[in-house]
């Protein structure tokens, strides 16, 4: 009669230990990687932000009410911001935002100056890429209206800012 092997000289054993373990080294891994590479996406304060929304909704009625719409340009070459102003507001100067919709860090603040007859001018930084949400505003603290749009960069067509809400019937 033959002695049987103990447990730990056989292959299944060990093999399925190799497979636990594996399964935790990579769970531990990515726990660590998803502790240390936090992305800002969800907001501290997320309660404040939901009650501005009746705000921001109030901001673009306002901009739809003084009949505003415009047309950004940036010029691949030069990184120009040309942007024409259509309606009943021109002030002296407009803050746009460019918003990039995952990492909040690379989110621009960019001020233009009235040039002559709804136009503006302004400087984009140097490598813009990819797709960006676009606000435009009289003002960065407390503006009166806001234009809203949508825009992949870098493009030789202009981008239409709009107030972003539907007329009542």
């Amino acid at each position: 009669m033959t002695t049987p092997t103990p447990w730990y000289k056989q292959f299944w054993p060990w093999f399925l230990l190799g497979l636990l373990s594996l399964a935790i080294g990579v769970s531990s891994t990515f726990a660590v990687l998803s502790v240390r590479s936090f992305d800002g996406m969800v907001q501290e304060d997320y309660y404040e932000h939901g009650r501005a929304i009746n705000m921001v909704l109030a901001k673009q009625q306002r901009a739809n009410e003084l009949d505003l719409s415009a047309n950004l340009r940036i010029d691949p070459l030069t990184s120009d911001i040309i942007i024409q102003l259509d309606g009943e507001d021109r002030p002296e100067q407009l803050h746009l935002r460019l918003i990039f919709p995952t990492q909040d860090d690379r989110d621009q603040d960019l001020t233009l100056t009235h040039v002559r007859d709804g136009r503006y001018l302004g400087q984009a930084p140097d490598n813009l890429r990819h797709r960006w949400y676009l606000q435009l505003q009289p003002s960065a603290e407390a503006p009166a209206w806001r234009l809203v749009g949508e825009a992949r960069f870098p493009s030789e067509e202009s981008f239409s800012l709009t107030p972003g809400v539907k007329q009542r019937s």
